[in-house]
């Protein structure tokens, strides 16, 4: 696991966290909303290098998505 792996990690479970504690959901419903995001997406793609960001960032987006 390289280093962008190892913060796209620890991004997605803070993310993931945070939609736990604001939505009042489960883990598995959390990880389904976040996995299946446009933001979520994004954050794949390398070449923008949004792992670079904030999880608190990210979050903001996936909210902004999902309004």
């Amino acid at each position: 696991m390289d280093k962008r792996d190892m913060l796209l990690e620890f991004i997605c479970q803070d993310v993931i966290s945070f939609i736990i504690e604001d939505e009042d959901v489960d883990m598995e419903e959390a990880m389904d909303r976040f996995y299946r995001s446009k933001t979520f997406s994004h954050l794949q793609e390398k070449e923008n290098e949004l792992y670079r960001e904030s999880a608190g960032y990210i979050y903001n987006m996936y909210q902004e998505e999902c309004a």
